[in-house]
């Protein structure tokens, strides 16, 4: 950690420079330094200069194939991509956690105060109080502290905005309380297990586990307590092709209902070949049934 004033030198130096290349595949790094210049602006504004000041940042995801098929323990091919939710953070020295994200209301959370809160559904303080009450759960001795986020990962666009936030709040709570000693697949069940129970939405665990491991991956998921996950060698312009994000004005993030009947569908499905599953039941069978 460093301070506010020696962060921006060494961004304008270049001293990250090859970090940022690395993150964001790409060699024009002053643009990636200009985001984390301005997020710590942001946070002056909002907080003070800091004496003790760390960055971090958590990738929007693309699945490439295997859509939906995590939480019926599927085989899935996903990708972070490099649209990120970026933070300036320190610990506060209060038990209060104070999460500023750009053209947001200020969230603001008691340690004390680690309960489920059904009023919160659907809003980011509530996945801000899943992820911290894994750690807390675990044992970590998670402090308070104040952040400033902003991203390029468009909500609703099908990137996981919500995942990466999920991500970036684990990852924060880890580089701050926990010496980096929690690893990125447990990090992404922090944020699936404060997606499903914290914001109630039933998702699967690829859009956390793609954001949190990074790159191109192959994730088995027979077993969700241990997924297999492999990283894969992958680079889309050496076949011609290129990953493109339209802006189509819709948003999903109110069709909560609607995606939770694609497991609770697919479960029933699985249950016609009295399975639990669709991953146990047998391809055969299932196909000589639909003809």
């Amino acid at each position: 950690m460093r301070s506010t004033q020696e962060l921006k030198n060494d961004l304008k130096n270049g001293r990250y420079s090859d970090i940022l290349t690395y993150i964001y595949r790409t060699v024009n790094t002053q643009k990636c330094a200009g985001r984390y210049l301005e997020v710590i602006d942001e946070f002056e504004k909002t907080f003070g200069a800091a004496d003790e000041l760390a960055l971090f940042s958590a990738p929007g995801r693309t699945e490439i194939g295997g859509n939906h098929t995590d939480h019926q323990h599927g085989c899935v091919l996903a990708a972070s991509v490099n649209l990120d939710v970026i933070a300036a953070a320190r610990p506060n020295g209060t038990n209060q956690i104070r999460i500023q994200s750009r053209n947001y209301k200020m969230d603001i959370i008691d340690l004390g105060d680690l309960e489920i809160h059904p009023e919160q559904f659907d809003k980011a303080i509530a996945l801000i109080r899943g992820v911290v009450r894994k750690f807390v759960d675990l044992g970590y001795p998670v402090k308070g502290f104040d952040a400033y986020t902003i991203s390029n990962v468009l909500k609703g666009s099908g990137l996981s905005s919500s995942a990466a936030f999920e991500v970036l709040v684990g990852t924060i709570v880890n580089g701050l309380f926990c010496d980096g000693e929690v690893s990125a697949v447990d990090i992404a069940k922090f944020g699936q297990f404060a997606e499903n129970v914290y914001f109630d939405k039933p998702s699967g665990l690829m859009d956390q586990m793609a954001s949190s491991v990074g790159s191109v991956v192959a994730i088995d998921f027979e077993s969700t307590e241990n997924p297999k996950i492999k990283k894969v060698d992958m680079n889309l312009k050496q076949y011609g092709h290129a990953l493109c994000i339209i802006d189509s004005g819709a948003d999903h993030a109110d069709l909560t209902d609607e995606y939770a009947t694609i497991p609770s569908d697919m479960r029933e499905v699985a249950e016609f070949f009295r399975k639990e599953y669709l991953r146990e039941v047998d391809e055969a069978e299932f196909m000589s049934s639909i003809m």
